[in-house]
């Protein structure tokens, strides 16, 4: 039986660091496996991410088209037909729908009127379609709609 005193990694998954310069006899002194001379013989050497020996990259030749709005706000989606699991009179917050995986912990939550509602629930969340809060008042509940200030 596999135990955490006796785990062990596979047999060649871990293998020492390679030391290097550190004197002729250990096989990489001296230059340390960098050759003589040249740009990669020396420290700070390298091109940065996406050069393509001066080739014009990638990133440059492919066509860019589109906007993207840096200021959009983006909300997960909660139907009123998925508020019917909740118990008539509950109150219904952002946590109780995270914890219920209908939306993620920092995301903003807007409920829309698909589907029917049957209970009178207490409901706060961020943002609520105006068909979804007519709905649910018409069965009695009440919609707190949180300001974001």
């Amino acid at each position: 039986m596999i135990t955490l005193a006796n785990l062990s990694p596979n047999a060649g998954s871990n293998r020492e660091r390679k030391r290097v310069g550190r004197g002729s006899g250990s096989g990489n002194g001296k230059t340390a496996g960098r050759g003589h001379k040249g740009a990669n013989s020396r420290s700070g050497s390298g091109v940065r991410p996406g050069f393509e020996g001066g080739q014009m990259p990638l990133a440059r030749r492919l066509p860019k088209r589109g906007f993207h709005n840096k200021f959009k706000v983006e909300y997960a989606i909660v139907s009123l037909a998925q508020l019917n699991q909740f118990d008539a009179g509950s109150e219904i917050t952002v946590d109780m729908l995270v914890r219920e995986g209908m939306a993620k912990k920092d995301q903003l939550i807007k409920v829309l009127a698909n589907g029917d509602i049957a209970k009178a629930l207490i409901v706060t969340v961020d943002k609520i379609s105006t068909g979804a809060k007519e709905k649910i008042e018409a069965a009695g509940g009440k919609v707190i709609e949180k300001t974001n200030s």
